[in-house]
């Protein structure tokens, strides 16, 4: 099995002809555009690899594409594009929130910034739909549940309706003002 070059060369130069960013720098660098967008694509992975401004990398990637369906989704009031970003931009969260407060630990770990970014591009690209699947398989269930911190809440604003309503015939309030005494 024999891979020719010279036809994966000229696959890449069709993919590349529909941006014409590329046609543009060929025409002025004379350079051919396949092996522009090669050499842009390696200097990305270099810079994946070994860490140089993967962070904001990472961050803008993370952010501006997901940013502008977000708002397409609810333009167009899709309800699975919705569900889609919303689920996309907790995860998201939850990674700004570790890398804040752990960020030492963070730069202890290999590649970080790179497994961070191929986390994110599979939850967000439209092919894959990973933060769709991630809602679906894991989050859905966990969260239809109610929580303790969702029953003591509810406990909480009871009692507070109780004690804010001051009526000394109210049994919660009584029950307070009692376990209150007894202090």
């Amino acid at each position: 099995m024999t891979i020719d070059v010279n036809e994966k060369i000229k696959a890449v130069r069709v993919r590349l002809d529909k941006f014409p960013i590329f046609q543009q720098a060929e025409e002025k660098s004379g350079v051919p555009k396949e092996y522009l967008g090669t050499g842009a694509a390696i200097i990305v992975l270099v810079f994946l690899v070994f860490g140089v401004g993967v962070s904001s990398l990472s961050r803008l990637i993370g952010f501006a594409y997901p940013a502008f369906k977000s708002f397409q989704a609810i333009e167009t009031k899709i309800k699975g594009d919705i569900v889609q970003w919303q689920v996309y931009w907790i995860i998201f969260s939850l990674f700004q929130l570790l890398e804040v407060f752990k960020v030492t630990l963070v730069y202890w770990i290999p590649f970080y910034f790179a497994f961070k970014l191929a986390f994110l591009l599979w939850l967000m690209l439209p092919q894959t739909k990973g933060a769709t699947f991630m809602y679906d398989s894991f989050l859905k269930d966990f969260l239809k549940k109610p929580s303790k911190i969702d029953v003591a809440m509810a406990d909480a604003k009871k009692k507070g309706s109780a004690v804010a309503s001051s009526d000394p015939s109210n049994a919660a309030f009584a029950e307070t003002t009692e376990s209150d005494k007894d202090k």
